[in-house]
């Protein structure tokens, strides 16, 4: 069982867990919206507001930068999509 065991591991180990979350909200950042993996697109929304939010006064109002809108399964392995949006910049 995975009792408290938030974090996904992408069957990597954490530097490339780490340069994949880095490389995933740079294209975000570019382009204002990506197509990945549901998973993936999960777990980069809270990395990426915490880019987004910045200091420790603007958390209090921070938040809600982003959107995740379900895509359905991809055809080749049949893994879920999604598509993950800015929908507000500071």
């Amino acid at each position: 069982m995975r009792h408290h065991d938030k974090n996904r591991k992408f069957g990597r180990e954490k530097k490339q867990r780490e340069a994949l979350m880095n490389s995933l909200a740079k294209s975000l950042l570019a382009h204002k919206k990506i197509k990945t993996t549901e998973a993936k697109a999960k777990e980069l929304r809270p990395f990426v507001e915490k880019l987004m939010t910045g200091d420790k006064d603007n958390k209090r109002t921070g938040g809600g930068y982003t959107r995740i809108i379900k895509l359905g399964q991809r055809k080749s392995d049949g893994s879920k999509m999604a598509q993950i949006e800015i929908i507000a910049e500071k």
